[in-house]
């Protein structure tokens, strides 16, 4: 009796731990299901993978601490949570924005890029969440009043925005017919070249324009409204998923008021 009582006791351990096992799976299961839902069932990415140029503030840049901030990014931040997936920032050169794209390499473009027809031949873009405006900066002492008056100027850009597309003759839409355009990797070089003597002046988004020339007693900031544009985030072409995703989380912040913090914060600070 002993040894069958010992015997029937291993059984009844077994049946128990194998039971315990199945339930602990079964939870597991259900923590996943619950923590990747409905992104990985709609192919969006667990991580998506955000590609900026952080040298264009109040939009994206590198802030005191040494982290990728900005409206786009803490708005792409937003966006992600609302989706249900965390954020990975890639920063790179704007020009090589759209490759990185093209080939993979990220899943979004947040870099206070224009929807522009040009490109969107080779990426898809959501919908706008930000109107601009292309603006000239030039020294106080400039007779520079629109964007007639840079034929034959010297007019520093950065490379590939539509500030350098407004600017050179030979594109379409252009407003200026006759210039010398000089490019640079960055918005913050071509105003330093401004100040040099090296260029009559810079055409760049509003924004950042403010920023750079906050500060800079000798320079000023010319509105000309012949270059308003419209930002929106970027998706490889043919990826309405994630398209559609942003939007509705667009729709969603600015319906809770997140937006319009958003732009408190970074914009009309």
């Amino acid at each position: 009796m002993k040894k069958l009582s010992s015997l029937l006791a291993m059984l009844l351990v077994l049946v128990f731990a194998f039971t315990g096992c199945g339930g602990s799976g079964s939870s597991d299961s259900k923590e996943a299901e619950s923590t990747t839902g409905a992104v990985a069932e709609s192919g969006i990415p667990e991580t998506l993978i955000v590609g900026t140029n952080a040298e264009f503030p109040p939009f994206e840049f590198v802030n005191d601490n040494g982290d990728y901030d900005g409206f786009d990014i803490a708005l792409m931040q937003a966006i992600c949570d609302k989706i249900g997936c965390k954020m990975e920032v890639n920063n790179m050169e704007f020009k090589s924005l759209l490759g990185a794209l093209q080939m993979d390499s990220i899943d979004v473009i947040a870099a206070g890029m224009t929807a522009t027809e040009e490109r969107k031949e080779s990426v898809d873009f959501t919908e706008s969440y930000y109107e601009a405006k292309q603006v000239i900066i030039v020294k106080k002492d400039s007779n520079v009043a629109s964007f007639a008056d840079l034929n034959d100027k010297k007019i520093g850009v950065q490379e590939g925005t539509t500030g350098d597309l407004y600017v050179t003759p030979e594109e379409d839409g252009a407003l200026v017919e006759k210039a010398e355009i000089k490019r640079f990797k960055k918005g913050v070089d071509a105003v330093m070249d401004l100040k040099n003597g090296g260029v009559d002046a810079v055409v760049i988004d509003k924004n950042p324009a403010k920023e750079f020339v906050n500060g800079n007693d000798d320079l000023m900031i010319v509105e000309d409204d012949a270059a308003i544009e419209n930002y929106a985030f970027a998706v490889a072409k043919g990826n309405t998923e994630l398209a559609e995703a942003i939007n509705n989380a667009l729709t969603e912040l600015k319906a809770d008021g997140t937006y319009d913090s958003l732009i408190k914060e970074y914009i009309n600070e």
